[in-house]
């Protein structure tokens, strides 16, 4: 995989130029959270924020609650920083959910919306209505989110290898090269949560599909994350949908940039 532009290109809102929250692990010790896999449901569409946001397959946190489980949002559990905001490393008790103390119960990454970055409540909202509704081995799981007056925001299974594009390009000491199996391991993984997202069943589009969206958990599977472009695909007889400009250059589909045309061979 070559070097590419990191603007994103999203033409639906002048403001929201920037790059999505990406968290870079703190050591390779810590285990992800086991992601239950069920058979999957498809969001309806169209919902409206209430029925997205009263989803069962979600805890909705309060803000004392992952304020307590991120120690405060202490500013050395910050795992990355983007455009959505900051993502903090954080604990909870894997039945209560109930905040616990740094090194026991488990490992959370909880995603905080910065009001003045690039992107707002439609891409939190987006996520939580994709993430809450679908799984599968090779998406990250959403565990909850937290709405509170001004606060936004996302609660995740804890990835402790950290980005595909940490390693590939090597973004700090503790990332070390990765052999070609474990390349192409990642390689197929990704590929998997693709097929899964444009499945007849599914059918939603991705539009970030990128190296820095494929986060690696403790055994180096690869989960797709990010869903804050997402886009519900062609319904009924339809092969493809019209969609505004949307993604990152040297990754998103060319036929896709030249025309904003979405069709079910396209793959990004």
């Amino acid at each position: 995989m070559g070097i590419c532009l990191s603007a994103r290109i999203k033409a639906e809102s002048p403001s929201n130029t920037g790059v999505s929250s990406k968290y870079v692990s703190g050591d390779g010790n810590d285990s992800s959270t086991s992601s239950k896999i069920s058979s999957f449901s498809v969001p309806p569409t169209p919902r409206s924020e209430g029925e997205i946001l009263l989803s069962s397959n979600l805890k909705s946190f309060s803000f004392a609650e992952l304020k307590m489980a991120t120690r405060n949002f202490r500013p050395d559990s910050v795992l990355g920083e983007g455009g959505f905001g900051s993502v903090f490393k954080g604990w909870i008790d894997e039945h209560s959910f109930a905040a616990t103390k740094p090194g026991t119960g488990m490992v959370i990454a909880v995603k905080r919306l910065n009001q003045e970055g690039f992107q707002g409540h439609k891409e939190w909202l987006a996520e939580v209505n994709y993430l809450g509704q679908l799984y599968h081995p090779h998406l990250v799981k959403l565990i909850g989110y937290c709405l509170e007056d001004e606060h936004r925001l996302l609660v995740y299974e804890f990835m402790p290898r950290g980005s595909l594009e940490n390693h590939l390009f090597r973004r700090g000491s503790y990332f070390q090269p990765l052999s070609w199996n474990l390349r192409l391991k990642a390689a197929l993984g990704a590929a998997k949560g693709l097929a899964f997202l444009h499945s007849a069943e599914t059918k939603v589009i991705y539009r970030d599909f990128k190296t820095s969206n494929i986060l690696l958990d403790s055994s180096y599977n690869a989960k797709l994350s990010d869903f804050g472009l997402a886009k519900d695909g062609p319904t009924g007889d339809k092969s493809h949908v019209s969609t505004r400009v949307m993604g990152t250059y040297g990754y998103a589909a060319p036929e896709y940039l030249a025309t904003g045309v979405y069709s079910i061979y396209t793959t990004f």
